[in-house]
């Protein structure tokens, strides 16, 4: 994994190159296939044939003979290399011959094209340091007899076999052979007979070659120059002034790595070579070209990958020039700033590597395509989370529901404004593209040199002439005839070659200069995106209190950064993606980095980055620091364009010039089209004062920095021992070490298989241990302990990155797949096998445990608990439209049900459908990994999730409703015609009628989400109208969530408080027997509609239940109201209901009930109750009836406008058109009071109202004026926020 900076070089390395390489054909082991890679060919092919339904070539040794010959796979090998190893970066030959010629050797003929071709590698260490290389691949003669002669047996074997073919079946014809040529534009038998032949007296063989320079740094301008002059000089006529080994001895041994902020020239074959370096406070070096990524992506789609990059998704890049494949991925990593790729990281997938494409890791691979659009024919096995990039088509294949970044159209903006001053198109350009260039260029050259099509002869020509047959210069030929204007012939003469060189040189040097002005420019916009959004991180990072030692080892269990509070401190646009961001591993080594400046160096991009913050901090001093979601655009264009124009156009050091070595005589020579084989005497060391030269060079801070290094050799901590942990706390969420390209046995492949599998299970307990910690930490807050540290976007940012780990465990070692979503595909195969089971044998239903058994003895019947019944719940869900979001929505049910651990069990000990679908090293076929996975995912079941009824908010859901009665008091059934209305957060079922003589009921309507309250009641008909009802119970019948309504209350006119309707708040149950409910439920209860006790004990006049006293219902008060506001300091999405604050046990109208029912005289009126809404009423009639009475005047002038209110509001009530009692009067005027202010005006007016002497004991604390102010202040700090009501509460009321 690429975690070192791509700017400082490894260590001790002050060479400009630390190698040159040359590969190619061994003539003395000949033809070998190269087995691997043709491996890989033909189990595509096969897969695809299967897929197809047509027969699949015989695999023998490695080889296709279904393949023609010259398109085969033949191994290359590393012919030389110079010098033999460095100390400080060892050469690792199989890495670097796979890298050279990913493909292997590759063979020619005269007929076809032999253009070389320039592409680029790197090599990651172990330790995430790189290694870069630049190629050159061209081709030669083959001068070897007996390789000329395998190829022509090869040819016969192959026209025997394709012969047999033809003869077998009439259906293998010339198009099979045709599937496998590269090159498009072969369409006629003629042609592609000559494609596809070879004859050793008629034909001339060419083979493949490549050199190489290895670098510590990304040179590849430099590098690519020096490699084209190299070649010229081998293909030239004239020889080089020079033998060849002088210039490569001096690129290897002389030139030295520019120092920071300066440029450097060095010679080339045929002139001189520039190459510059940022200074240590710009961005580090980045040396490919940038247009040409966003030309052949454009930027809309540039954009959209760098997001995808920065959540950690799998990428893959796919072209068929592997150049390409190199400059999209090193183009879009160095766009990271300061974040850097953590991850697998190979921007060239050598064929024989094509497995590691299973790898259930995020990556970031590049992979050469055969055809210009064979992307039908490759089959992925996970694409649930992968980014697909058809680099050469255009064509980005997003994954499903990932967050845009911030500020997305306004950064597409300034990034359009910055690529059209260079004159670039931002929806990009595909024929502009330097490999397009490449071929229009070799066209009009091929016209240049053909003298037969029609190409310009001799000096002078007829203008008219050389433009006849343009439709357009006829007319004006026709013109110029008729006003008699004479067309005069033009001189064209082609200039000399030297000045054509020298203007050529010029441009190219020019464009060049345009090409580093863009891309700096490009990345500075890219940077400034994260200084604005990141500019206050250091803020939130954790500072450890222990030492360095002690924070390493214990790395693993450290929180380091306080998302919760960063989170709460950013523009609200900016969420969705910075939620997910925080999570990834990248910015957990940023801050890691950070921790680990306190006692070490800072690294490279760290320290820019933070250089970068304090620079804007000290310009934006007057500017309040408030976090804002404006655009701000990049202020540094001008001057970093300005810095490397400066260092190109005036030269900080010039190398040594090649020079004759100390060669013997005869040495040197050289053959024209052929690369010499080199003297590796003088090539294998450097010059003698090299030594004294690099000590020279080498920065008094670096020799400082060499001091400090051989000091910590003798810290307390043994060197190795301290590697080791800043590894493994730099691994942490990585599950996979770089690929090592080196060795490619069994037994390394299934090491490779068991890391996986390994970090997999340790992905998993980290994830499921962090949403445990999150989501109870939360619900440690409801109860009062501790302060919230998640919000309801974090919890949907953990559970999406739950659904990616399982759709990376399902894909890992999968065989057979339907779809993009490897976990549905097995769903879909668990189901087809169960439905055929299902048809021939009864299958026992899993019952949930059983409900509560009520007074009435009436249950809500069983919900069947089946994983079949819920994929039958997700597929018959319109909304949703693809596989990937069905596993998702599949997943978020069954963890919102506490059933995910059981049910992914019934999918793993499946060991037929287990076998049949996955490879023998998949993690699903891993026995102990499987159960320590389930167990870790069991541990959900601890918390409540509401992770599907919260997202999927526009679907259908069936729920059942049960009414249950008091039998003993009442009758179970009566005579009227009773309704309820169900409402939840996201809304209401509006007024349903109950058939008669049934409690049971189901109905279907849009999702409700978490259900609040549920207003029952009856039209009072018949004989048996009164009803006295315990609960109602309503369930989600796809969840299984099931919220009981207590109510305890009569329903009738003539009893209780005469009320026909009732307002019953509601609380989630959990699925136990109720008596364990207290023990077993881990997550605190709703507040809940007042229970019968409660309710009896206030409204009997004789109830012997114990009264609170004055400072418990103070306290209740305070209490209420305090819930009331931290629910409006929560973010808008996390409210939840307000209902419940308001109407519930513990409510405001409960509280308020408490203090009107304290010292309220309780004798009973000719045997009938007295209720609070009885002195409301005559404080109403006392207000009206008092404008008249003088005596009364006096008091009331400063109390007339808010009486008159009050009593507009009590009469509007009682107007209503709703058959509410008492009791649910008073409670509709709490609620209107709190919502419209007034309670703090109304709690004053009754107290001194005289009608109060009547009716409350002297002790009553509404008689008591320092409670009265008490409660007034309380009331008071509810003003602040506003209060919207449900419907259900003021349906009918006209204000």
């Amino acid at each position: 994994m690429s975690n070192s900076s791509s700017s400082s070089p490894g260590s001790g390395s002050c060479r400009f190159a630390d190698y040159f390489v040359v590969a190619g054909i061994d003539t003395d082991s000949g033809l070998e296939p190269d087995e691997l890679s043709a491996l890989c060919q033909w189990l595509e092919a096969k897969r695809y044939s299967r897929r197809q339904d047509t027969p699949c070539p015989n695999k023998a040794s490695g080889e296709n003979f279904d393949q023609s010959p010259l398109r085969r796979t033949f191994k290359s090998k590393v012919l030389a290399h110079y010098p033999q190893n460095v100390e400080y970066n060892p050469f690792d030959q199989d890495a670097v011959n796979m890298l050279c010629m990913p493909k292997g050797l590759s063979f020619r003929t005269q007929s076809e094209s032999r253009e070389p071709q320039f592409h680029s590698f790197l090599i990651t260490r172990e330790d995430g340091s790189r290694t870069y290389g630049f190629v050159l691949t061209f081709y030669e003669e083959v001068t070897c007899k007996q390789i000329c002669s395998a190829m022509q047996t090869l040819y016969q074997m192959h026209n025997v076999e394709q012969y047999s073919g033809v003869y077998a079946s009439s259906s293998c014809s010339m198009d099979s052979l045709a599937s496998s040529i590269d090159d498009s534009d072969s369409t006629s038998l003629a042609k592609l007979q000559r494609y596809n032949s070879y004859d050793i007296s008629r034909d001339t063989l060419y083979v493949s070659k490549c050199i190489c320079l290895i670098t510590p740094l990304p040179f590849m301008q430099a590098s690519r120059k020096f490699l084209l002059q190299l070649h010229k000089a081998v293909t030239s006529q004239q020889p080089p002034p020079l033998p060849l080994e002088s210039y490569i001895h001096n690129v290897l041994y002389e030139v030295p790595l520019p120092p920071p902020g300066r440029s450097l020239k060095f010679s080339g074959v045929y002139g001189p070579i520039i190459c510059q370096r940022p200074g240590l406070s710009e961005l580090p070096l980045f040396d490919f070209p940038l247009r040409e990524a966003f030309e052949l992506l454009g930027l809309e789609n540039l954009v959209q990958l760098f997001t995808c990059v920065l959540l950690e998704m799998q990428i893959l890049l796919y072209s068929q020039d592997y150049q390409r494949l190199m400059t999209v991925a090193e183009g879009i990593t160095t766009l990271l700033f300061p974040f850097q790729w953590q991850h697998v990281y190979v921007p060239i997938l050598p064929a024989s590597l094509l497995h590691f494409l299973d790898a259930p890791v995020p990556y970031l691979m590049g992979l050469q395509s055969k055809e210009p659009n064979d992307r039908s024919k490759l089959e992925l096995p996970q694409e649930a989370n992968l980014c697909f990039v058809d680099i050469d088509n255009h064509f980005i294949e997003l994954p499903e529901d990932f967050p845009q970044f911030p500020n997305k159209l306004e950064f597409i903006q300034e990034t359009s404004e910055v690529l059209l001053q260079f004159g670039i198109p931002p929806e990009g350009n595909l024929h502009c593209s330097e490999s397009a260039t490449k071929l229009k260029n070799l066209v009009l050259d091929d016209l240049a040199n053909d003298k037969k099509n029609g190409n310009l002869t001799g000096n002078t020509i007829n203008m008219y002439e050389l433009l006849k047959g343009n439709e357009t210069l006829a007319r004006l030929q026709a013109l110029a005839k008729r006003t008699g204007v004479a067309v005069e012939k033009v001189e064209i003469t082609a200039p000399p070659a030297a000045a054509k060189e020298k203007d050529t040189k010029c441009r190219s040097s020019e464009d060049e200069l345009r090409d580093y002005k863009l891309t700096v420019q490009l990345r500075e916009v890219f940077a400034n995106r994260f200084t604005q959004m990141f500019a206050d991180y250091e803020a939130f990072v954790i500072q450890p209190t222990q030492d360095m030692d002690a924070w390493l080892t214990n790395r693993e269990q450290m929180q380091n950064f306080d998302k919760a509070s960063f989170l709460s401190d950013q523009p609200e646009p900016y969420l969705p993606f910075l939620s997910h961001f925080i999570e990834t591993q990248m910015f957990a080594t940023f801050i890691d980095n950070k921790i680990v400046s306190l006692w070490e160096e800072k690294e490279p991009l760290l320290r820019v980055f933070d250089s970068r913050i304090e620079k804007m901090k000290i310009y934006s001093v007057r500017i309040p620091t408030l976090r804002t979601s404006n655009y701000q655009k990049c202020t540094v264009l001008k001057e970093s364009a300005l810095a490397i124009e400066q260092r190109l156009v005036k030269i900080d050091h010039t190398a040594i010039h090649p020079h004759l070595l100390d060669m013997k005589i005869g040495q040197g020579k050289y053959e024209q089209g052929f690369f010499p084989n080199l003297q590796s005497d003088v090539l294998s060391a450097g010059p003698t004062n090299n030594n004294r030269w690099a000590n020279r060079s080498s920065t008094a801070q670096q020799r400082r920095k060499d001091r400090l290094r051989q000091h910590s050799e003798h810290l307390t901590l043994d060197n190795d021992l301290k590697e080791k942990y800043i590894q493994e706390a730099r691994s942490i969420g990585k599950s996979l070490r770089q690929p090592k390209l080196s060795d490619l046995s069994p037994a390394v492949i299934a090491q490779t298989n068991w890391k996986f599998v390994e970090g997999l299970l340790k992905e998993c307990r980290i994830k499921t241990k962090r949403m445990l910690v999150e989501k109870m930490g939360h619900e440690a807050v409801e109860l009062g302990h501790g302060e919230a540290n998640i919000t309801g976007l974090e919890e949907n940012t953990l559970i999406a990155s739950l659904c990616d780990l399982l759709e990376r465990i399902w894909s890992h070692g999968l065989l057979i797949k339907q779809g993009k979503s490897a976990l549905w595909s097995h769903l879909l195969h668990y189901q087809e096998t169960e439905e055929k089971r299902e048809a021939t044998v009864e299958t026992p239903v899993t019952a949930a445990p059983e409900r509560r058994r009520s007074d009435s003895g009436l249950i809500l019947p069983t919900l069947r608990v089946s994983l079949i019944h819920d994929m039958r719940h997700v597929q018959n869900m319109s909304e949703i439209k693809t596989d990937v979001g069905r596993a998702r929505a599949w997943i978020r049910l069954s963890l919102e049900k506490k059933v995910l651990s059981q049910q992914l069990k019934q999918l793993m000990f499946n060991e037929g459908l287990i076998k049949k679908l996955y490879k023998r090293y998949a993690f699903l076929r891993c026995e102990d990994e499987k159960e320590q996975f389930l167990y870790h995912l069991l541990s959900l079941n601890a918390v409540d999730y509401f992770c599907f009824t919260s997202v999927f908010t526009t679907i259908m859901i069936p729920y059942r409703a049960v009414i249950i009665p008091i039998k003993k008091l009442s009758n179970s059934i009566t005579t009227s015609n009773p309704w309820i209305s169900v409402s939840g957060e996201l809304g209401d079922t509006g007024v349903m009628q109950v058939p008669k003589n049934v409690l049971e009921m189901t109905f279907e309507c849009q999702n409700l989400g978490k259900l609040t309250t549920v207003r029952i009641g009856h039209d009072n008909s018949g004989l048996l109208a009164k009803w006295l009802v315990d609960c109602v119970m309503v369930r989600n019948e796809i969840t299984g969530h099931t919220y009981r309504f207590p109510c305890g209350r009569w329903l009738g006119k003539g009893v209780d408080d005469g009320s026909l309707e009732r307002i019953l708040v509601g609380e989630l149950i959990t699925p136990v027997v109720e008596e364990d409910l207290s023990k077993q439920c881990r997550t605190p209860p709703q507040l809940r509609s007042p229970t019968v006790a409660r309710r009896l004990s206030i409204t009997s006049l004789g109830g012997k239940t114990n009264k609170p006293n004055a400072g418990q219902i103070q306290e209740g008060i305070g209490e209420s109201i305090n819930n009331i506001v931290k629910h409006f300091h929560k973010p808008e999405k996390e409210r939840g209901s307000l209902t419940i604050l308001l109407c519930g046990e513990f409510g405001l109208v409960s509280a308020l009930e408490q203090v009107f029912h304290h010292g309220f005289k309780s004798a009973r009126l000719f045997q009938k109750n007295v209720f609070i809404w009885d002195f409301i009423e005559k404080a109403v009639t006392y207000f009206e009836t008092a404008e008249d009475d003088e005596d009364s005047q006096e008091n009331l002038l400063k109390l007339k406008g808010c009486s008159a209110m009050f009593c507009q509001y009590v009469n509007a009530i009682t107007a209503a058109p709703r058959s509410i009692g008492k009791d649910g009067k008073l409670q509709l005027l709490v609620c209107l009071g709190a919502r419209d202010h007034l309670l703090p005006q109304w709690i004053p007016l009754l107290a001194e109202c005289p009608v109060i002497s009547r009716m409350y004991e002297d002790g009553a604390l509404l008689r008591d004026h320092a409670a009265v102010n008490s409660l007034i202040q309380v009331l008071q700090t509810l003003h602040d926020f506003n209060i919207t009501l449900e419907a259900s509460l003021v349906k009918g009321i006209d204000l």
